[in-house]
């Protein structure tokens, strides 16, 4: 059995993953950009700065991390989960942002090239630090994505696909270069079309982030099997006999869930909170590692009001 982090070592291996990252951005953000420059690799130079732009989403993360799991206050009686859900939609604005930069350079450099302005054979230094990098960005992809899934963190493991996002991107920045160095004048045209395939990669890549901690945001209601899983769990509770009105929803890495069932009416009130709290245990239950806030109504069981359902109105 798996034990459960407290909110604290949570946040500990949150922004020592993070930490670790935010440094080899910094050594490979640097290196692709000089490498690039003087490699001369357009795309190398773009990829670099994507890599810089890790030093902003890592920032985003360290503060927004820390902050969403924070206990529950006066002016945020629900926690501060929602922060978590923010950082990962500004961490896939960032990388939108930076792909619409590398992608229109690119289509500058392809139009140059088309009317006759010549591109620079890059250097072998530019293909090593292609070559150092995919293998970097995807062992951190690894690590921070780990972490991010035994602390059950959205941000973090958004912040792990946006180092393979960068692997990736070093991918095709590899092979343009190589493509520039070894095909001739006409192969130069393969740098800035690498930049290009980065640029919609990383756009794709953002969007895909950005989706579900926008649904978040909304207020969308659990996925269809996991909501069938929690009623078969108050069904399967001892004293309630149906319920109704459940209401579920996800503030970062917690689960909210509002619910109404309905047990014997001649019991009294003290059984009737005890079936309640049998039932937010077995809900918690169901979410070991991560936070879970239930409130249950309870009400008398009138066998009119049964619908052909099995719940109740």
């Amino acid at each position: 059995m798996t034990n459960q982090l407290t909110p604290h070592e949570s946040v500990r291996i949150a922004r020592h993953v993070t930490w670790v990252g935010f440094w080899w951005n910094a050594v490979l953000g640097s290196a692709k950009v000089v490498a690039g420059i003087a490699g001369r690799s357009s795309a190398l130079v773009a990829d670099g700065i994507h890599s810089f732009s890790d030093f902003i989403t890592d920032l985003i993360v360290l503060v927004m991390v820390g902050i969403a799991r924070k206990k529950p206050d006066r002016q945020h009686e629900y926690g501060h989960g929602k922060y978590e859900t923010l950082a990962t939609i500004l961490l896939a604005l960032v990388l939108f942002i930076v792909a619409a930069g590398i992608l229109w350079e690119g289509i500058l450099d392809i139009s140059r090239f088309i009317h006759g302005n010549p591109i620079p054979r890059p250097a072998p230094i530019a293909l090593a630090i292609c070559a150092a990098s995919i293998l970097i960005k995807e062992w951190l992809y690894h690590y921070t994505r780990r972490a991010g899934e035994r602390i059950h963190s959205e941000v973090v493991i958004a912040n792990a696909w946006h180092h393979r996002s960068d692997a990736f991107s070093s991918i095709a920045t590899l092979l343009g270069v190589a493509g520039a160095m070894f095909l001739g004048d006409a192969g130069r045209i393969c740098d800035p079309i690498a930049a290009i395939i980065v640029a919609i990669f990383i756009m794709i890549v953002s969007v895909r982030m950005a989706l579900p901690a926008t649904r978040e945001l909304l207020e969308v209601a659990l996925p269809e099997e996991e909501q069938k899983r929690i009623a078969a769990t108050i069904h399967d509770t001892m004293g309630v006999i149906t319920f109704h009105h459940l209401r579920t929803r996800r503030s970062g890495a917690d689960v909210i869930i509002d619910l109404h069932i309905k047990v014997d009416p001649y019991i009294t009130v003290k059984e009737g909170h005890d079936i309640a709290t049998r039932v937010e245990k077995a809900i918690s239950a169901l979410y070991p590692s991560g936070g879970t806030i239930v409130t249950t109504h309870v009400e008398p069981y009138n066998d009119e009001a049964t619908r052909s359902d099995g719940s109740c109105l």
